[in-house]
């Protein structure tokens, strides 16, 4: 997925993970798009800081199920 696919995917309620079920990425307060663990919390920003570059692969990005079915 590319940054575009992930972010438009996110608005239209689908959960998107990295790499696997445990990293989702997720948006903060400040509109920032993180990657973030599921166990501990722990996050890293989605992209670089000049938002050029992913912090992964395009093929490790994928959607999981919909946000709005877990409620």
């Amino acid at each position: 997925m590319t940054l575009e696919d992930i972010k438009a995917a996110m608005d239209a309620g689908n959960r998107v993970h990295w790499v696997n079920s445990g990293y989702v990425v997720t948006r903060d307060d400040l509109g920032q798009y993180l990657i973030t663990f599921t166990r501990n919390g722990s996050a890293i920003g989605l992209t670089n800081r000049d938002s050029t570059r992913l912090n992964g692969e395009p093929d490790e990005f994928f959607i999981g199920e919909n946000v709005e079915a877990l409620a």
